[in-house]
């Protein structure tokens, strides 16, 4: 399981992954209070890929991140399901 330590090759690496299959594709974020660790996991079952911080700013670029994935996930729903209905 990759831990990346720098965000942007983190941020690529899980696009890529996502875009590849994005039926399989997962997400994950996890907080840990007692050490202030923030950690996103992003997986399709063969591939796990993990980034931690416990920077501020960081937070902020996960949860961007995360929002256009979720955006992207919604979309390829919708259209899925405006295929199928027709």
């Amino acid at each position: 399981m990759p831990q990346y330590q720098t965000w942007e090759e983190f941020s690529r690496a899980a696009e890529k992954l996502y875009l590849a299959d994005p039926m399989k594709a997962r997400v994950v974020l996890k907080y840990r209070h007692a050490d202030g660790n923030l950690c996103i996991k992003v997986t399709d079952d063969s591939v796990c890929l993990v980034y931690r911080t416990d920077q501020a700013q960081d937070v902020k670029k996960i949860e961007k991140f995360h929002s256009q994935l979720m955006r992207l996930m919604v979309a390829k729903e919708a259209r899925n399901v405006t295929m199928e209905t027709d």
